[in-house]
């Protein structure tokens, strides 16, 4: 039997704050480091936005999907491609899933940069969390190495 798709629906206050973050970012202003994912639709093909925290590890760059399988996961799955855009600077990039074993790392650190902001999707796990609770709560959070696209 398979599990249950773990998504968190954004509530009316969590919509007014995306689109305060996104707008903020648009203009090129961004919270915290944060930035406006776009990605193409997996069936219309248009343009998706939302806003994202990337993060930084080991020189590495990661999206992580605090609210579980959001559609904007679903598109970059099939897309494989993205941008990452703050004001009028849009970065090109190619995205690849990582494992769930892979992701302790990930989402400890996650958790350490932008908990303030996403900690409540993480139902009380937070950055100082033992190995084994990261490790269980890894298939709900979905995660993404992205890297520049070469141009």
């Amino acid at each position: 039997m398979t599990e249950p798709v773990r998504f968190i629906r954004p509530t009316r206050v969590d919509a007014v704050f995306n689109g305060v973050v996104g707008t903020l970012t648009r203009l090129g202003l961004p919270l915290a480091g944060s930035r406006v994912l776009a990605v193409r639709g997996r069936a219309s093909g248009e343009w998706r936005t939302t806003p994202v925290n990337p993060l930084r590890l080991h020189g590495e760059r990661y999206l992580v999907a605090p609210r579980g399988e959001a559609q904007w996961v679903r598109n970059l799955r099939v897309a494989g491609t993205g941008e990452l855009r703050a004001g009028r600077r849009a970065e090109a990039f190619t995205a690849s899933e990582v494992a769930d074993a892979d992701k302790l790392p990930v989402l400890r650190e996650y958790l350490r940069v932008w908990g303030w902001e996403v900690g409540r999707f993480f139902d009380g796990v937070t950055a100082d969390a033992a190995d084994d609770e990261l490790v269980a709560i890894a298939p709900g959070f979905p995660v993404f190495r992205i890297v520049a696209a070469s141009v």
